[in-house]
């Protein structure tokens, strides 16, 4: 597979059991280690959930954007849109896929959509500030870091359960040409 056979579409209700499945083997467990984007040490449980997906895939202001080849879902990406900039979550690749491109290609759709779709002039994301290596990838990408932290949402197992009691967010933030 090359990043070339990419193709991109809105996901839709349907896809909803694969995006779950998609994310969770990115973000958790024993699969999400083929993987760099890993989050196994730091969190236990689910990533996300059927309902969560659905919302996302609902929501009037925003897209769930889905990378395909051959009909087969290998990444996604969330896009909000929040009045002057656009919400980039949600983003996963398959965990043999990682590495070779396939992030970059899918970022930088997602860009193109925000400035397309809805004129955005700026793209933000929350990253677990302990992903250093995470935040270094996006930072290579035109992401800068704003020291702006939320916490992590303990005792809300839908977001997984920490396995350490330091957890929490750094907004990421990068201005579109």
């Amino acid at each position: 597979m090359t990043t070339a056979e990419l193709t991109f579409r809105a996901a839709t209700e349907a896809d909803v059991p694969a995006v779950v499945e998609l994310v969770e083997s990115a973000y958790r467990g024993d699969a999400s280690r083929a993987g760099w984007t890993t989050e196994a040490d730091l969190l236990e449980g689910q990533r996300t959930d059927p309902e969560g997906v659905a919302a996302v895939v609902r929501h009037a202001d925003g897209r769930l954007l889905l990378a395909e080849i051959a009909g087969e879902t290998v990444a996604c990406c969330q896009l909000e849109h929040r009045g002057d900039h656009v919400y980039f979550g949600m983003f996963a690749v398959r965990p043999k896929l990682q590495g070779g491109g396939f992030g970059k290609v899918v970022m930088a759709e997602a860009e193109r959509t925000a400035r397309a779709e809805w004129g955005a002039a700026e793209m933000r994301m929350t990253v677990i500030r302990q992903r250093a290596d995470l935040i270094a990838w996006y930072e290579r990408r035109g992401y800068r870091r704003t020291g702006r932290m939320t916490p992590f949402p303990y005792g809300d197992e839908r977001f997984g359960i920490p396995q350490r009691a330091d957890l929490e967010f750094e907004l990421l933030v990068k201005t579109l040409d």
